[in-house]
């Protein structure tokens, strides 16, 4: 399968190319350090020992910032290296990043992209905290004998079910992983179906997380303007879960004719188009990108900043 995935991937290079293009200018990739998707390294490795955590988005990012504290204590002298594939997440890092641990875009799955990487960083460990398993990277990781640890395990019965098509792929994939942690015995199962030899189901790491970092100045001056309204929060939203939020919105102001609802999209660039949507609804709209203030009047609070969703956790006591 490995085979057959890793020819793909090279016959198939001009259409990557393509896609990654269309994707950088719909601003989906970030454009100054895209050389980074290719491989390429903006930094030069540290001397000594390192570690590398991969995470591929928001969510699992802030598990793996959870885990520097710990591997600072217990391995001081190792350096760190974090991996993510969104802006999204790299824009996070950049303002909770410790300092002294290196970010990186991880690498497009493709042989030449993979084997750029890991010539250059080397790393002595890798921690794995990411549902989607990519066969190149983890066949090279493989080759070089590097150790890899599974973490946050996640596999939903719909992808263990597409794995079991190609069990001797699925396999080879996860004969990678010295050390499998599932979130759960489910998952755990699945992954030791698959043939992960060392599995164990250990709960989600996103429970263990440290609390979101909150502005406490801002903090008092959103208390100020939402008085004691009654306030619920929609976050980390995607396309068309606004439309349900707005439809609770509509449900419960009968009851609470001064609620005020707030969302938070995942991505922020859909600030505008959430506006849009709250236009369209006749609701009266405070944007927080814009500056806008919380008003008496004010029905929908769009919340389309970077890194304050703690501050809206801590104004919200009921959260979806």
């Amino acid at each position: 399968m490995h085979r057959l995935y890793r020819l793909t991937t090279t016959l198939f290079a001009p259409l990557i190319a393509f896609y990654l293009a269309l994707r950088k200018r719909k601003g989906k990739e970030d454009a100054l350090r895209f050389a980074e998707r290719l491989g390429f390294a903006r930094a030069p490795r540290p001397n000594g020992k390192l570690v590398w955590l991969h995470g591929a988005s928001v969510g699992e990012v802030l598990c793996v910032l959870s885990l520097i504290g710990k591997i600072r204590t217990l391995y001081p002298d190792w350096a760190i290296l974090i991996t993510s594939g969104t802006v999204t997440s790299a824009k996070l890092l950049d303002s909770r990043l410790p300092d002294g641990v290196i970010h990186h875009y991880m690498p497009v799955d493709r042989w030449p992209y993979v084997t750029r990487f890991l010539d250059h960083w080397k790393p002595d460990l890798t921690l794995w905290v990411e549902s989607e398993l990519w066969p190149n990277m983890l066949a090279a990781l493989d080759e070089r004998k590097i150790p890899t640890v599974l973490l946050n395990g996640r596999m939903s019965e719909k992808s263990y079910h597409r794995w079991r098509l190609i069990p001797s792929g699925a396999r080879k994939l996860m004969q990678t992983f010295t050390l499998g942690l599932a979130q759960t015995g489910a998952e755990r199962a699945r992954f030791e179906a698959l043939g992960l030899a060392d599995v164990r189901a250990i709960g989600n790491l996103k429970y263990a997380a440290d609390p979101l970092p909150c502005d406490d100045a801002a903090l008092d001056e959103m208390k100020a303007q939402i008085g004691s309204r009654p306030v619920w929060l929609m976050a980390s939203t995607h396309p068309g879960e606004e439309a349900i939020a707005l439809t609770c919105h509509a449900k419960l102001a009968r009851a609470f004719p001064d609620l005020l609802t707030i969302i938070a999209p995942r991505h922020p660039a859909r600030g505008g188009e959430i506006a849009a949507l709250a236009v369209q609804e006749k609701l009266c709209l405070a944007q927080r990108s814009t500056g806008d203030r919380i008003g008496p009047q004010t029905q929908l609070y769009l919340a389309d900043t970077m890194g304050e969703l703690g501050l809206f956790y801590r104004l919200s006591p009921l959260t979806c």
